[in-house]
């Protein structure tokens, strides 16, 4: 980036839209191995973060999701705090191995009653349940069944995967009728089957990771097929990978010409980039400059594997929580300038990063977007006065809502909105250091302290983004 204090002013781009539209989605989300615990009871299987978290130095503090928040044992109080919030929708994602230990065969109906008890609770709250088939957690004994070069690299995975997503659809789509396949590719694929920081740890050389990925693209089209015939309400589907959004340096048509492109580019020989995995699912076939770069790397595909993967989806959800700037003329990402606000990730906060995530990706696929995920770590902790004050996470969520406004009153198609996250929970390789959460959880307790925001974003959604 230059000089410019940021990319440019709020005031210099923002509209004057008070309020969103009166059919959208305010929710939050989590996901099952961050929150669930009992993570050896119920019948549930072992996951490959289970494994992962045994072994030593894969997780900050040697912590673990065994017991995360307690969701399975205190589901009810926590959807209480969702009724308080007022949130109208709760994304969360449910664990493979709960509900199948060994990830195929053998059905757990105590895991498959805490998810139908769950969705119960949350429909007698009014609240909508939008169900996340895979966030993260594969089945440990799926992963053992190919050595060390297992999970999504084994293409058993894509069979295995629709027959796990036909069981949770005819137990809870009478009652559940908005659905998510995957969640995040980018992610689990590049951290665990890449460099090896997450689970299940594997560093596979690039046209494995490119095979992995095509695996885990036609299991996410079998699932919705999967979805659209055996659904017992009409569904509405979609999917989560991640935004990698890249934001102009300046409102100069040039920037912004390079910021779309930057965003819509295959920049590295690497699965970090938003159209290797958006543009098979929403065109019906890989980007030419993702082809190319990779070159030999790319794995053997057909026109019937296309077909599959490009079955038709209802929205694209994007988890965005910062951008990188970009100028026309001066490749590569700006700098950052000193004294940038940053979260406790260290991420730079983009406050225009959703506006531009979701304008440059509905201009390419020209289809509803959902943000699925949008948050950020805190340094939170109860103060003395009993409560839990956040003021930097409600600014940062105020700024980014107002881009996001912004998007809705240029006439782009935004159906909802999902905090990331109701609870603070387990981050992964960062175990318990990074609070993300609405809600302050006291892990060696599990008491829960509604924060500032989680006020806050009540207010919000009561006046519908006032």
């Amino acid at each position: 980036m230059t000089d410019s204090k940021q990319a440019y002013p709020s005031s210099a781009i923002m509209s004057p839209t008070t309020r969103f539209p009166d059919d959208f989605n305010w929710g939050v989300g989590t996901s099952a191995y961050q929150i669930e615990g009992s993570a050896s009871t119920g019948g549930r299987g072992p996951s490959v973060w289970d494994t992962f978290c045994q072994q030593e130095g894969t997780v900050s503090n040697g912590d673990h999701g065994g017991t995360a928040c307690d969701h399975v044992n205190r589901f009810r109080e926590d959807v209480a705090l969702l009724k308080q919030i007022g949130v109208g929708a709760y994304r969360f994602s449910i664990s493979w191995s709960r509900v199948m230990p060994t990830g195929e065969g053998l059905v757990n109906e105590p895991g498959l009653a805490f998810y139908e008890q769950l969705v119960d609770e949350l429909l007698l709250a009014g609240i909508t349940p939008w169900v996340t088939l895979f966030h993260w957690d594969y089945p440990q004994a799926l992963f053992e069944q190919s050595g060390e070069k297992g999970g999504w690299l084994n293409p058993k995975t894509v069979d295995w995967f629709a027959v796990y997503t036909r069981v949770i659809i005819e137990r809870l789509s009478d009652r559940v009728s908005h659905w998510i396949t995957l969640n995040e590719p980018q992610c689990f694929l590049s951290y665990g089957h890449g460099d090896g920081t997450n689970a299940p740890g594997l560093k596979l050389p690039l046209a494995e990771q490119l095979t992995a990925a095509h695996h885990a693209l036609l299991a996410h089209g079998r699932a919705v097929q999967v979805i659209r015939e055996r659904a017992k309400t009409p569904p509405t589907i979609g999917w989560a990978p991640v935004g990698v959004v890249k934001a102009p340096a300046s409102p100069a048509q040039p920037d912004i010409e390079a910021a779309q492109k930057a965003t819509m580019d295959v920049p590295t020989k690497s699965l970090w980039n938003n159209t290797w995995f958006n543009d098979p699912v929403f065109l019906g076939h890989y980007p030419k400059p993702g082809l190319r770069r990779f070159g030999k790397d790319v794995p053997e595909f057909t026109a019937a594997d296309m077909e599959i993967i490009a079955q038709p989806v209802d929205f694209l959800g994007l988890n965005i929580y910062t951008a990188q700037h970009v100028k026309a003329g001066d490749p590569g990402d700006q700098p950052t300038p000193p004294g940038t606000p940053r979260t406790a990730f260290d991420w730079p906060v983009v406050e225009d990063s959703l506006y531009w995530g979701v304008r440059f990706h509905a201009q390419r696929y020209q289809v509803p977007i959902v943000i699925t995920e949008n948050g950020m770590a805190n340094v939170d902790w109860v103060h003395t006065d009993g409560h839990v004050h956040d003021p930097q996470r409600i600014d940062y969520t105020r700024r980014h809502l107002k881009f996001l406004a912004k998007a809705i009153d240029e006439g782009f198609d935004v159906r909802g909105y999902f905090h990331w996250s109701l609870l603070d929970n387990f981050e992964w390789a960062f175990g318990y250091d990074k609070r993300f959460g609405l809600i302050h959880v006291d892990f060696e307790t599990q008491q829960r302290t509604p924060k500032d925001s989680a006020r806050w974003y009540a207010e919000v959604i009561g006046n519908n983004g006032f």
